[in-house]
């Protein structure tokens, strides 16, 4: 009997699996006993279907009835609705918020105007779940993050300092997938407790030796003019001119192998009914593993915190500057937050925090502006922004639509050097910052504008030009 047929006589399609099993189990015994002991397949099947309660307990059912009693259990709720900021977004992203929002525990939901297609939920999804975290809603880098340093420089500082500068890229982080530092580097958060979990007792000697180092994709370390129209006294700055230092990477391979070992754990406990949604697996927070995996996440929010704050240390020995001021924010994170009158683990997958008065930066990319923001704590958003200007095409179709060395130079032009990077993260393959901003003039007002102009990123390959 074939999954068709099985479908006809009333098979659910995500348990078509467990019945063929059970099929040729009775057709192995068919054929070891005389044809008047033979068992009636379909007339078997559709037992199953009907009283279900009554073949637990048969030799060839017993997991296939099991599983329909089980999946009876679930009913899937109508899915709730989302707010859409932005209009350039494309129809996968809406798919995958769809689906993240049939979820059975969805409490609420978001997109960002920078949304493009990710694992799971979108990037620029935000997700409030009940009692209940989704390892890949929280993302594979967990708690990548953005920090800005500001020091007491003018450009003219910049333009006589530039060697300086440039040097402190180099020798301040180190870029690429796996890469370590040449010498461990010290931070209180490889004093914490790492043995919370298997995972994270198993990879604390990895993760020292990656303090301070920056990854790859979209990661960057860059050097740019910071100006601001009026004096923010939160920021502690009068209006002027500033040079100042963005960073943006998470918590590396720790974290990345975090969201798989928890991933995994989710889709083993997944209902069948909602096996069409493995990427969204999701833990209950009153089971062990969800417990554990949030004290693993938060962990990585502490690591990926530390990262920052190696890189920015090493930075500022090596241009001998103290800051003046700084401003940093998680995303690819959850946080239990209260939003209409209850507790909820908010998601925020390549979103901004922006509750009332918090502080943010939300960057564009090497060629356009990063943006110091306050957030408006609006309700409607769950209390969150885009996370920069997010992708317009694939890194696939940036790296044959575009030829880094020309771009580098057209960048030079403009008064950008970018000392390593690729072409699949060059200007052209994300959305216009601005654009994106101006969609989001109610969830987050601009306080500074930051400019690029020394820029340090992976490279693919590509050599620089003498």
């Amino acid at each position: 009997m074939n999954s068709r047929k099985l479908a006809k006589l009333g098979v659910p399609s995500h348990l078509i699996n467990d019945a063929i099993q059970a099929v040729q189990s009775v057709a192995r015994y068919n054929r070891t006993v005389a044809k008047e002991l033979r068992i009636d397949i379909q007339d078997a099947v559709t037992r199953v279907i009907k009283f279900p309660e009554q073949m637990t307990g048969d030799t060839h059912f017993s997991d296939f009835a099991r599983a329909i009693i089980e999946d009876r259990q679930f009913v899937r709720p109508d899915p709730i609705d989302y707010k859409t900021w932005g209009d350039d977004i494309d129809q996968g992203s809406h798919d995958q918020m769809a689906q993240a929002c049939s979820l059975p525990m969805a409490a609420g939901a978001a997109l960002m105007p920078d949304a493009h297609i990710g694992y799971g939920l979108p990037i620029g999804g935000v997700l409030a779940l009940d009692n209940a975290v989704v390892p890949y809603a929280v993302g594979v880098d967990i708690a990548c993050r953005m920090k800005m340093t500001v020091y007491p420089m003018t450009s003219h500082d910049m333009s006589k300092q530039r060697n300086l500068l440039v040097e402190s890229l180099e020798r301040g982080t180190v870029f690429g997938v796996g890469k370590e530092q040449k010498k461990r580097q010290d931070h209180e958060v490889m004093d914490k407790d790492w043995s919370i979990t298997r995972i994270t007792r198993e990879r604390k000697d990895r993760a020292h030796k990656q303090l301070g180092t920056s990854g790859s994709g979209n990661h960057f370390v860059e050097w740019g003019m910071l100006y601001l129209d009026e004096d923010d006294a939160e920021l502690g700055l009068s209006a002027g001119e500033y040079v100042a230092l963005l960073s943006h990477s998470g918590s590396r391979g720790a974290g990345s192998a975090v969201c798989s070992v928890y991933s995994d754990r989710a889709r083993a406990k997944l209902p069948k009914k909602y096996s069409d949604l493995a990427r969204l697996a999701w833990l209950d927070m009153d089971s062990e593993d969800g417990q554990e995996y949030w004290a693993a996440m938060n962990l990585m929010g502490d690591y990926a915190a530390a990262n920052h704050d190696v890189i920015h240390r090493r930075v500022a020995k090596l241009v001998g500057e103290k800051p003046i001021a700084m401003v940093e924010n998680h995303h690819n994170f959850a946080w239990l937050e209260e939003h209409a009158g209850r507790k909820v683990y908010v998601h925020r997958k390549g979103a901004t925090p922006a509750g009332k008065g918090v502080l943010g930066v939300i960057p564009g990319s090497m060629g356009d502006p990063a943006y110091v923001v306050r957030g408006k704590g609006n309700a409607d958003s769950l209390c969150s922004a885009s996370h920069g200007a997010g992708r317009r095409m694939s890194r696939k179709k940036g790296k044959e639509t575009f030829n880094f060395q020309a771009i580098r130079r057209d960048l030079a032009k403009k008064g950008i050097e970018v000392l390593s990077a690729g072409a699949d993260e060059v200007p052209g393959v994300y959305k216009n910052i601005n654009e994106v901003m101006a969609q989001q003039t109610d969830l987050v007002e601009k306080v500074a504008r930051f400019e690029p102009r020394i820029v340090k990123m992976c490279g693919d390959g590509s050599k620089a030009e003498d």
